[in-house]
């Protein structure tokens, strides 16, 4: 196993792999004590034999931890339009990489998404993708390795490289499948959003519609939009974790009760001590002064919940048996064509659903619609169920 530690070597690799169509990658990190993710290592692998020594081997590990190693060859080959970037779960590894080198790698393929469309469930995992199609087991003994210490035992290095080695099987037996069945336009629709930096990036100011709360009252809102802006933002600027500098409850306890001063905060009952004085205090406290200041007509409107909807429960019942046939036609997972939201949503009339958009709308949307308003209905013919016309 090859751990490349110097920027030579790494632009060598990068060179041998710009003449392959594809290159795998993974990454491992550590995000428990930061807000940002530490890149901790980086497993690349191109078609082709492994070396035995190491050498020029088709597998390698970065360890972008050496100090001087520069990562620029392979952000370089990031963005070579001609060699496909290969990973599974591909989030956390491209945020990554948006955050560390304003990059995303391009073109991108996630192994992941493309096995949901081939039929592999709702959300495959590596795991089981190397179990089914790759017909091989991997040693989980170093699954939860703290990255960051050196030096590596071999048993890690193993682990870690057979996170690319693997996927290459993977991917090249995803891609003939796609083809074969047409539905490359799929996967590619749903790496749109992966694809799109402000997937990446978290604005302090939308901070607030992440966190769960049943209050609709204006003035409720306003204090936790208020709250958790200053606490996302805190976070990002001392890359901390944004549950040290207070947790979501707290967030909601203080939006409700609203404290004015710092005798008021000692009262909270969910408010880490280290937030009740200091900078954390003066941000809480000048966050919720701007939210009283705030004038009716620019006070923030939750959106209505889904289960405040006038939801029509035969008509959802309907929709769900729709789903489970046309998921089980296609060979794919319902809740990646529609979830038990969208459904619930149709049938109160809305239509903003994210089941009616691109391939979703093909598979299923359009027949959804046409079951909302009376145009269908549903029968069975054997052991199937299918839409017939009204």
């Amino acid at each position: 196993m090859q751990t490349i530690t110097t920027t030579e070597d790494l632009a060598a690799f990068c060179q041998r792999a710009a003449k392959h169509p594809y290159v795998t990658v993974d990454t491992e990190f550590l995000r428990e004590r930061t807000y940002y993710s530490k890149l901790c290592l980086i497993q690349l692998a191109h078609p082709g034999e492994d070396g035995p020594d190491g050498g020029e081997g088709s597998a390698v590990l970065v360890d972008p931890l050496v100090e001087g190693l520069d990562l620029a060859p392979l952000y370089d080959l990031f963005r070579d339009p001609g060699v496909v970037k290969v990973f599974h779960a591909a989030r956390q590894d491209l945020e990554i990489f948006q955050v560390e080198a304003d990059l995303i790698p391009a073109p991108l393929f996630d192994t992941q998404v493309a096995a949901m469309v081939c039929g592999f469930g709702e959300q495959a995992g590596y795991e089981t993708l190397v179990r089914k199609i790759a017909r091989a087991e991997i040693d989980k003994s170093s699954r939860f390795t703290d990255w960051s210490r050196r030096p590596l035992s071999e048993a890690q290095k193993s682990y870690a490289l057979a996170d690319v080695t693997h996927l290459r099987v993977i991917y090249e037996w995803l891609a003939a499948q796609l083809k074969k069945t047409g539905r490359a336009r799929w996967v590619a629709e749903e790496m749109a959003v992966l694809n799109d930096p402000a997937t990446y990036r978290v604005d302090p100011a939308q901070a607030w519609q992440r966190v769960k709360t049943r209050s609709n009252s204006p003035k409720f809102i306003a204090a936790l939009r208020e709250l958790a802006q200053f606490r996302e933002a805190y976070a990002q600027e001392r890359d901390v974790p944004r549950s040290r500098v207070f947790k979501d409850d707290a967030l909601v306890e203080l939006a409700s009760t609203r404290p004015a001063n710092e005798k008021d905060l000692g009262r909270s009952r969910l408010l880490l001590r280290d937030a009740r004085k200091g900078e954390i205090a003066e941000g809480i406290l000048a966050a919720v002064d701007r939210a009283a200041r705030l004038p009716a007509d620019r006070m923030p409107r939750a959106e209505k919940p889904r289960d405040q909807l006038q939801v029509n429960p035969a008509l959802a019942d309907l929709l769900r048996v729709l789903l489970k046939a046309r998921s089980e036609a296609e060979g794919v997972a319902p809740k990646l064509i529609a979830s038990s939201a969208d459904l619930d949503a149709l049938a109160a009339g809305e239509r903003e659903v994210h089941a009616l958009y691109g391939w979703r709308r093909e598979v299923f949307g359009e027949q959804a619609l046409a079951l909302c308003e009376g145009r269908v209905g549903l029968a069975a013919r054997g052991a199937q169920v299918v839409t017939v016309d009204l």
